[in-house]
């Protein structure tokens, strides 16, 4: 266990995390392994939790269950394969996957953290970090409650209260991507007009049903699914947007219209929303500090697999800080604490400039530019979309046409003026 610094308060930790989410709880989990004290706090009661946190889709792969050992239990689903939708085509790949049971896994993370020794405290809202100089030193919640510790994380998501006031985070609104989904039963998973999504996750580029976005229906067994969609709200969003739409309408409008939901009933309480940032992170971290999981943008530009990135982060975050705190004098200046920077950049979300670059042409292009993506995704191969999804630029340009000048120049001119 690490040596306090030289400041001493009576309620103090290795590490406090707010936020007690995919990212926060598996870093309370790596952290306390390691020996640390950490504390995690979480605004949801204890008894509700997870209720208004319950935001993801939860669509994950082999190689996220076993890095971080998930186990079985909260798997609702394990599927087979992944499709990609466009208004008139498919393409369907062959991919081992699983759909979570999100709540469970969440109680679950938390079990976890609590077997390893970190200590949670629920019904408490972080507000505003303490400070000394320019490094954090603490948390001050629930009004006029503090709590101090060698290092801070902000796991909150993107309301991100102690990055914004650290100076760490820039999340912008007309980056923010919102979405919604429901669980449904009486899904026609194998309709006769579509590809076969039984034990399917499925995501659908339809600027008609999700403009400047995507949908999905994940398979979560028998004739049950999630269904959903979301969108960022920028111009990309606006110039295929119907005025007076709201994103709970296109929903209504999709389940109405899809024969494949068009029997289907939603599940009483199964209700999610969510929303994240699609844009470059600048600083990650500063003296005492680090962001993780939602609370610094991350992109996925196919998949998504935010559960994925948010755990990652949570783990680089507790390398970190086992670097920080081992020496016998705690180091957890800027120049120590930018050690997650880099594993960040390396580990969480590598080439993410690429990435978001393909994530924004993707959402720009038109319903006709998406059916054929489709075709192209056939005649490439598996490996190119993997390869692509990756930020690899070779792998992208296979999948442009000279017919995408138009819409390149289009990009570029945004960013120009951006």
């Amino acid at each position: 266990m690490a040596t306090p610094l030289s400041y001493s308060m009576t309620d103090r930790f290795d590490v406090v995390i707010a936020g007690a989410g995919p990212a926060g709880a598996q870093c309370a989990r790596d952290v306390a392994a390691r020996d640390y004290d950490v504390l995690v706090l979480e605004t949801e009661p204890e008894d509700e939790f997870p209720r208004q946190s319950n935001k993801s889709t939860a669509g994950t792969f082999p190689t996220t269950m076993s890095a971080f050992g998930i186990p079985d239990e909260v798997v609702m689903n394990f599927t087979d394969k992944v499709v990609l939708e466009s208004p008139n085509n498919h393409f369907v790949r062959d991919q081992a996957g699983a759909v979570l049971e999100f709540a469970d896994f969440k109680r679950w993370l938390v079990a976890e953290g609590r077997a390893a020794g970190a200590e949670y405290r629920f019904d408490a809202r972080a507000t505003a970090p303490i400070t000394e100089g320019e490094k954090a030193v603490g948390v001050r919640y629930n009004g006029d409650e503090e709590v101090y510790a060698d290092v801070v994380i902000d796991a909150t998501g993107p309301s991100a209260p102690l990055a914004s006031e650290m100076a760490v985070t820039d999340l912008q609104r007309e980056r923010q991507a919102i979405g919604i989904e429901y669980e449904f039963e009486d899904v026609d998973v194998d309709h006769a007009d579509y590809a076969d999504l039984t034990d399917a996750m499925m995501l659908r580029l339809d600027h008609d049903l999700a403009p400047g976005g995507y949908s999905w229906i994940f398979h979560t067994g028998e004739d049950t699914a999630k269904v959903g969609l979301c969108y960022i709200q920028n111009d990309h969003h606006r110039r295929y947007a119907r005025s007076d739409t709201t994103i709970d309408d296109y929903l209504d409008e999709w389940v109405a219209s899809d024969p494949r939901l068009q029997g289907a009933t939603k599940l009483a309480s199964k209700q999610h929303r969510g929303s994240a940032h699609i844009q470059q992170p600048g600083s990650l971290s500063t003296g005492g500090f680090m962001a993780i999981g939602d609370t610094v943008p991350t992109v996925d530009p196919l998949w998504g697999e935010g559960i994925d990135k948010c755990m990652r982060s949570g783990r680089a975050a507790a390398t970190t800080v086992d670097g920080a705190l081992t020496p016998s004098r705690p180091d957890t200046s800027a120049e120590q604490m930018a050690t997650y920077d880099s594993l960040w950049h390396d580990q969480v979300a590598p080439k993410a400039k690429t990435r978001l670059l393909m994530t924004e042409l993707l959402y720009l292009a038109p319903n006709e530019r998406y059916d054929q993506l489709m075709a192209d995704l056939r005649s490439v191969g598996e490996n190119t979309l993997a390869r692509a999804n990756d930020g690899d630029k070779r792998a992208i340009s296979k999948l442009l046409h000279l017919s995408d000048l138009p819409l390149l120049a289009t990009f570029a001119r945004k960013r120009l003026l951006g």
